[in-house]
Formats: C-alpha cells, sequence, structure tokens
C-alpha cells in the first residue's frame, strides 16, 4: 500500500519460451519459478504440452509458457508438438528467444530466427549456457542475432547455476502488460498435479531408458486417493506401442519399473510435502501416437495430416 491507501498497479502477462531442442527451456521455468514444474532431461523433446510455470515478481505475475523444442517435424507427434510452440509464440505477450551458446546460430536456430521474423511481438534474447563459453563468441553471438531479429534486450544467462536468471525475471516483470492477476499468487503452475505427477513419471522412464522407446510412451494419472493417514496413493499406466517395449520397461524381474517408480515416487511426495504410495502398470496401447484422443489429454492439437 502506498501512503495514500492506494494499491500498486498490477501487471500480468504470458512469456513464451522459444528454442530448439535441448537449449535449456524446462531448465530456465524451473529457475525463474524456484520450484519444478516441468519436467528436465538431457534427451531432446521432452516437452510435449504448454505447461505454464507462474512467477510473482514485485506487482508482476509472469506466466511462462514453458513450448516444445522446435525442430523438423517427421512423425505425426513431432508435427503437434511443433505447431504448438509455434502457437505459443503467437498467443504470448512477450517471446523469449533461447539459444544454446555453444551451439550459437545453428541450422535450428536459423529457422527459428527466420520464422520468428513473423511474430508481432516484443522479444527478448536469452543466450543460455553461458559459463561454457568464452566471452568473446558470446558477444559476437549476440551482434549476429541482433542483426537478423529487432529484440529488446539481451539476457547471458546460466539457467542451470541461476546466474543473470534474476535479471531476466526482473525485466520480464517490468515489460508484461498491465492487468490483473490471473491466477492466485501462491500457484506456481496451471498444471494439474495428477498431470505434473505424470510427467515426473515420464520424466524417470527417460533417465532409465536410453532406447528410442521413451518417444513412444506416455504416462496417465488413472486414480489419485487422499488417505486418512495425509498420504497419497496414487495410480499409473505407462502405454508403449508394442509388446516388446513393454518388456523393456518392465525389465528383467521387474527391476525397471521399480527403479522408475521409486524415483517417481520420491520426487512427487517431495513435491507434495505427504507421502505417496505409487503404483504403476504397464499397458500396450497400439499406435497411440495416432490417437486424437491422447493429443488432447496431452494438451496438443491433433495434426490432420
Amino acid at each position: 500500500m502506498s501512503e495514500t491507501g492506494a494499491t500498486a498497479a498490477t501487471r500480468c502477462g504470458f512469456v513464451a519460451l522459444i528454442g530448439a531442442p535441448n537449449v535449456g527451456k524446462s531448465t530456465l521455468v524451473n529457475a525463474l519459478v524456484g520450484s519444478k514444474v516441468t519436467i528436465v532431461s538431457r534427451k531432446v523433446q521432452t516437452t510435449r504440452a504448454l505447461i505454464r510455470g507462474i512467477v510473482v515478481e514485485n506487482n508482476a505475475q509472469i506466466i511462462l509458457v514453458d513450448t516444445p523444442g522446435i525442430f523438423a517435424p517427421k512423425r505425426r507427434l513431432d508435427r503437434a508438438m511443433v505447431s504448438t510452440a509455434w502457437s505459443g509464440a503467437h498467443d504470448a505477450d512477450l517471446v523469449c528467444v533461447l539459444l544454446d551458446a555453444r551451439a550459437g546460430v545453428d541450422e535450428e536456430a536459423d529457422a527459428i530466427l527466420t520464422k520468428l521474423a513473423r511474430v508481432a511481438h516484443p522479444k527478448f534474447l536469452v543466450l543460455n549456457k553461458i559459463d561454457l563459453v568464452p566471452r568473446e563468441k558470446l558477444l559476437a553471438l549476440t551482434s549476429a542475432a541482433n542483426k537478423r531479429l529487432a529484440f529488446e534486450n539481451t539476457f547471458m544467462i546460466s539457467a542451470l547455476s541461476g546466474d543473470g536468471v534474476h535479471d531476466l525475471r526482473r525485466a520480464l516483470a517490468e515489460r508484461v502488460p498491465d492487468g490483473p492477476f490471473h491466477y492466485p499468487e501462491d500457484q506456481m503452475s496451471d498444471a494439474p498435479l495428477r498431470h505434473l505427477a505424470a510427467e515426473i513419471t515420464r520424466e524417470k522412464i527417460y533417465r532409465h531408458l536410453h532406447q528410442e522407446l521413451p518417444y513412444q510412451s506416455t504416462v496417465e494419472t488413472d486414480s489419485w486417493t487422499e488417505r486418512s493417514d495425509k498420504s497419497v496413493r496414487i495410480e499409473q499406466t505407462i502405454f508403449v506401442e508394442r509388446d516388446s517395449q513393454r518388456k523393456i520397461v518392465l525389465g528383467k524381474g521387474g527391476a525397471t519399473i521399480k527403479a522408475i517408480g521409486a524415483d517417481s515416487r520420491k520426487e512427487i511426495g517431495e513435491i507434495l510435502g505427504q507421502p505417496v504410495h505409487l503404483f504403476l502398470f504397464v499397458k500396450v496401447r497400439e499406435n497411440w501416437g495416432d490417437d486424437p484422443n491422447r493429443y488432447r489429454e496431452m494438451g496438443l492439437e491433433f495434426p490432420k495430416e
């Protein structure tokens, strides 16, 4: 409250994070929010839907749209992810373009910058992983990217260490438009807990299995029961496309599924702040990648082609 008793005007807006796979968008969302709201993996294409992290900085609420990495799509799921990413850029109030400072303006980044020229919203350039690159290279990259597009501002950060993240958060808070908050002040994501729990389990599948399998799997939370002892019982199904994949997820004597479940249960419990009893099932759902209902559940639009 000011001396006159008037409440400071609030600001609120959507900020889309755009970039190639593995540039660190999900890590940056989690760093800006200060909590895990989206899965992070060394494998590409882990983010499928527009998961929003919500940040309150001073009198501003920043709604972060963590878009799927933009790449050359091959399958129907790929096309849905890329289409979703671009719709996120066009619908936002502000766009942050993330570049991996090590890769610079490579072929993927070049294609993104070309297409972003058609996005009318204000744009920030964010160079990530700066701790891995000499300063001269950073300055040359900044100059090259700004010649390609009219960026309002450039930020050099390390999403992993947090270096430069506060400056970016403050600048986003100052730039989002005037308006009331869209979400309660203590809310960090608009992804329901059931969805976040499924995403965490999917992340553990990535971590434990290094074959092509994770891109052909999805996780759904079937039941969520709050128990009288303050714990929660969660049942989830991991869907794969072939029986051979089911055997890979289960592992010898069920060892792999047990390890995935233990890791997922621990992390879900930390986020909820209560004990979790997690039960995982693996089922074959042939050609789930061609089922429109599965896309809707993931927040993606089903591509017609």
